[in-house]
């Protein structure tokens, strides 16, 4: 029972936390053209395939190493092997922290992208989303407008045609040829 207690007084921090988080600017990025590294942070409970956003590296003449994916899992088994970095709900620490390893090594580097591949509200997503220094942000329309920079109407199942948006978008605004 104290743990439920905990749980939900570590929700509400994360969502004060949240809210205090979207007042602010998101941290800048030094670099100011081009897109050489991306982050992907992808709801792996609404979409299952997210080795599938290394196809990056081929579409906009990455480096091999230049997309870091970490997937988020309501729930998740830590001893079943997952190809993706993951989190889940019971990693969520106070005031809006994340306790997983792969989240600190996420959160360490900074991106000239960052695809928010979730639709949902979710707290961890959404903390994850504003902890994250990228530059441009993209990702769905039935999110607030105010994580992302750019916003696709595509389906979330459909990454091919949320691929070519994307790389479509990425040469109008000069950020890839």
């Amino acid at each position: 029972m104290f743990q439920g207690i905990k749980d939900k007084f570590k929700h509400k921090s994360g969502v004060k936390f949240l809210k205090d988080e979207l007042k602010k600017p998101f941290a800048t990025v030094a670099r100011t053209k081009g897109i050489t590294s991306i982050a992907c942070l992808v709801d792996l409970d609404q979409f299952e395939n997210p080795s599938l956003f290394y196809e990056f590296v081929e579409d906009f003449n990455l480096r091999p190493n230049a997309v870091k994916i970490i997937g988020y899992k309501s729930y998740y088994d830590k001893n079943s092997p997952y190809s993706t970095p993951v989190f889940s709900d019971k990693d969520l620490g106070w005031k809006g922290e994340i306790e997983n390893s792969y989240v600190l090594e996420f959160l360490n580097r900074e991106y000239d992208m960052l695809v928010n591949y979730f639709t949902d509200e979710n707290l961890l997503l959404q903390i994850m989303s504003v902890k994250t220094r990228a530059r441009v942000r993209v990702g769905f329309k039935e999110m607030d407008a105010q994580y992302n920079d750019l916003i696709l109407d595509t389906p979330i199942k459909d990454f091919k045609t949320f691929k070519q948006e994307l790389k479509k978008y990425l040469k109008v605004l000069n950020e890839i040829k």
